[in-house]
């Protein structure tokens, strides 16, 4: 069934031109109404059970969503025009055209898992932790950590113990928290209650964690971990929407399974040895652990900030909620149909849900509003939102792309990946915005100086490494190599050709193949695209023969094997057949050949220039020959035993 987009100007306060927006998005629009909300709240229930409707209102969501379930229909979908578009400068029409294309795309639902809170609470902290537990027992199950036994309560409505936190690991549903010291209180007589001896290392879990110690954290990026609540114990209004929120975690919710990994995939490690640790020296929460040759992840502790995606090479690691390539169909969308409806000089604001949604709003509901020519784009996580996507948005064709900052981003990630992505466009077409108040967030739009992006619209498939090349060579058309920032995952090997002795132990552990050899002669050959520049080629080779050079070749030779390094094999002097290296087996010969105890004769050291099969033939043949034993003894029958009974 075909989608309609519903129209409403809000009490005549935008201009819509619902021709221009119907002809630019292909979906049939409504007439216009005025007070849909309100007045013509009846006319939204005709639409709403005439068919598949797109309301184009963010702001009264709520009470068309219960307007739905009232009416027994399905609910709707919805696309804010007003604050993006409507509200801003300029002819709107191509761009609210194209967010509502955008809205009408259908869209993958990520994967998810139910935890189950059942009200078990640690609290942890003096009087404020004291005062939380009586405030919270009657719902939670309450257990109050103290580090001062005179604190002990004689409140039987809770449990109190003493000691201090270890560590904690977990998340909601899940804690598992380690203490030292611990002393659970012996209830019976009379006076003070007395304390068992103290236990260090002992482990308890709970499926919610008040922490009113006012030190530090406990667990990494604290604001992150769903299930650890953490206020000042002196600021009160803290405390109580801490107590609040805890009061309310009991129960079964929804966790997002926000990344997938294949670890088949993953070059964290070979053998032991090391190489990418990407993800591992960017995740915030530390839900990602090394797990020998990969790595593994913690979905109950991961908060779903992307930055593991972004920065994973080889795409083990990919965003799944959704999934990345619904974004790269967002963004063809986006562009394509603002350039089919006329529209010029498309810029990119990429923005998260709550902070840059809400600074948008802001802006167009008491200032300017957004350029026309700015197209906003609210994505789950703004860290997630990498280097292959901002070369594909640029490549779709938008001339410029902003991300706007919020104060929980994760800028260090964010950062790289813009100057990863401004080298794949050779031009600083990426820049992050960090505007005080909405205001600012107007006139950085309207008055930065920017230089555009032209290149012919790419559509974008594939993997992330794929795009990004895609996007590349179509920014930069006429370039063979782009040179790239330090840790960039794409890039060449350089070998020391004097220092390489064809060992070939980095072909052996290259977790993508780049590395190969030759089985007919000694050769190190490599191909360009498929390398991760994960370090663990100069990690292994004794040599130290090999560098990285982060870089992207653009031309077809990156798609194919050539030789970094070849020499001529040594024939064995018996048989003829090639094998080894002839400078190596020359090395070695000089080095050992009467030199050493084994090789001291001339046909020992011989046996240096076989083969594997002439040298195990000369050895067995050889007068010590070490396969030879001495005669076997005869093979002892009954008659054997027998005659040794008549003997005697």
């Amino acid at each position: 069934m075909t989608k309609t987009l519903v129209l409403c100007d809000c009490l005549g306060s935008q201009t819509l031109d619902a021709d221009a927006v119907s002809a630019g998005c292909g979906m049939a629009c409504s007439k216009v109404y005025t007070s849909l909300c309100m007045d013509q709240i009846s006319e939204a229930a005709k639409e709403m059970q005439a068919g598949d409707v797109i309301i184009a209102c963010q702001q009264e969501r709520q009470q068309f969503e219960d307007l739905a379930d009232e009416l027994e229909v399905d609910v709707p979908g919805f696309v804010d025009l007003r604050d993006r578009a409507g509200w801003g400068e300029g002819d709107a029409a191509p761009k609210m055209a194209a967010l509502a294309a955008e809205a009408a795309l259908s869209v993958q639902m990520g994967k998810s898992v139910d935890v189950i809170s059942e009200g078990t609470c640690l609290i942890v902290g003096g009087a404020a932790a004291l005062q939380a537990a009586a405030d919270l027992c009657d719902t939670l199950a309450v257990t109050v950590l103290v580090s001062d036994p005179d604190a002990v309560p004689t409140d039987r409505r809770f449990d109190c113990v003493v000691g201090s936190v270890k560590s904690v690991n977990g998340a909601l549903g899940g804690f598992q928290v380690a203490f030292n010291g611990l002393q659970q209180l012996i209830t019976g007589g009379r006076g003070a209650f007395q304390l068992s001896d103290p236990q260090d290392g002992a482990i308890s879990d709970c499926d919610i964690i008040l922490d009113l110690s006012g030190g530090a954290a406990m667990v990494p990026a604290p604001e992150k971990r769903e299930g650890y609540l953490r206020a000042e114990p002196g600021h009160a209004p803290s405390v109580a929407k801490a107590v609040l929120e805890a009061a309310q975690l009991i129960g079964t919710f929804e966790k997002p399974l926000y990344v997938r990994l294949e670890t088949s995939l993953c070059a964290h490690s070979r053998a032991e040895k090391p190489a990418c640790s990407n993800c591992l020296n960017v995740c915030p929460t530390s839900a990602i652990t090394s797990a020998g040759e990969h790595v593994a992840i913690d979905p109950m502790v991961c908060a779903g900030c992307g930055s593991c995606a972004a920065v994973c090479p080889s795409g083990a690691i990919s965003y799944d909620a959704p999934p990345v390539d619904t974004l790269f169909r967002r963004l063809t969308t986006l562009a394509s149909t603002y350039r089919k409806s006329g529209g010029q000089n498309a810029r990119l604001l990429v923005h998260d849900a709550t902070f840059g949604a809400e600074m948008i709003t802001l802006a167009a509901r008491f200032g300017t509003g957004l350029p026309a020519h700015v197209i906003p784009l609210e994505v789950d996580a703004l860290s997630g939102f990498g280097h292959a996507e901002m070369a594909a948005a640029l490549a779709c064709g938008f001339e410029h792309v902003d991300i706007l900052m919020s104060p929980k981003a994760e800028r260090d990630v964010i950062e790289g990946q813009a100057d990863l992505a401004a080298a794949l466009a050779g031009t600083n077409a990426v820049h992050l915005l960090d505007p005080a108040d909405p205001d600012a967030l107007c006139d950085a739009l309207r008055n930065d100086t920017i230089t555009p992006v032209m290149c012919d619209p790419i559509l974008p498939l594939g993997s992330r490494r794929q795009v990004a090349r895609v996007a590349a060579k179509a920014l930069q058309p006429n370039a063979e190599t782009v040179a790239l920032p330090d840790g960039a995952p794409y890039g060449a090997v350089l070998v020391d050709t004097d220092a390489c002795t064809l060992c070939l132990s980095c072909v052996s552990l290259c977790p993508s193949g780049a590395l190969g050899d030759n089985p007919d002669m000694p050769q190190l050959r490599f191909q360009e695209d498929a390398c991760l520049q994960c370090g663990l080629c100069t990690n292994i080779c004794p040599e130290k023969a090999i560098t990285l050079s982060p870089q992207m070749d653009l031309t077809d030779a990156a798609f194919t094997q050539r030789v970094m390094h070849e020499e001529e094999p040594f024939a064995c002097i018996e048989c003829g057949t090639l094998f080894g290296v002839k400078s190596t087996v020359e090395r070695i010969t000089e080095k050992l050949a009467g030199k050493h105890a084994m090789f001291a004769t001339s046909d020992a050291a011989k046996m240096i220039q076989m083969c594997d099969n002439c040298r195990i033939q000369a050895q067995f043949h050889s007068t010590d020959n070490p396969f030879q034993g001495g005669e076997r003894p005869r093979v002892r029958t009954s008659d054997d035993y027998f005659s040794k009974r008549k003997d005697h």
